[in-house]
C-alpha cells in the first residue's frame, strides 16, 4: 500500500484495533490526529491523515481532503523522508518531536505522558504494508 493514503490509513486503522499492546498502553489516551506529509516540490499541497485516536482504539481513520473540516487536539508534520524513517522505525517520533524533524501543534507534555502508546502506533505501522513514492 503506498504511503500516504487512504487505503494504508485505514488498513492502519484495523492494525491498531488489534494490537493488544496498544490498547494497554495508550488506555487513557484521548485526542485526535492530523499527520501532515509535507511535500518535496514547493507549491505542491500536503497530504492530510487524520486518526481518531481514544482510550486505546482507533475509531477513525481517513485521507483527508479538507483539514480545516476538523478541530484536532494534534497536528503533527514532516516530510516523506522522515515519515519513512518513522514509520521503519529508524527514527522514534519523540526522538524526532524533541529533534524539530517533526513539528508539533498540541500538547507536547501529553504526548511525554504517553511515549509507550506512540510506541505502540509505530509498532502497529511496521505491520501495515507499504510502499513509499519518493
Amino acid at each position: 500500500m503506498r504511503f500516504p493514503s487512504d487505503e494504508w490509513i485505514k488498513a492502519l486503522h484495523e492494525e491498531i484495533n488489534r494490537s493488544q499492546a496498544y490498547a494497554e498502553a495508550a488506555k487513557n489516551w484521548e485526542g485526535d490526529f492530523y499527520f501532515v506529509v509535507k511535500p518535496a516540490q514547493p507549491g505542491a499541497e500536503p497530504t492530510y491523515l487524520y486518526m481518531d485516536l481514544w482510550h486505546g482504539q482507533c475509531r477513525e481513520a481517513f485521507l483527508a481532503t479538507d483539514p480545516a473540516a476538523k478541530k484536532l487536539a494534534f497536528v503533527m508534520s514532516a516530510t516523506l523522508p522522515i515519515w519513512r524513517k518513522v514509520i521503519t522505525k529508524q527514527l522514534d517520533p519523540i526522538q524526532g518531536l524533541l529533534t524539530r524533524q517533526i513539528q508539533l501543534q498540541g500538547n507536547m507534555v501529553m504526548i511525554m505522558k504517553n511515549v509507550k502508546a506512540a510506541q505502540e502506533l509505530v509498532e502497529c505501522c511496521t505491520h501495515v504494508p507499504v510502499e513509499f513514492s519518493e
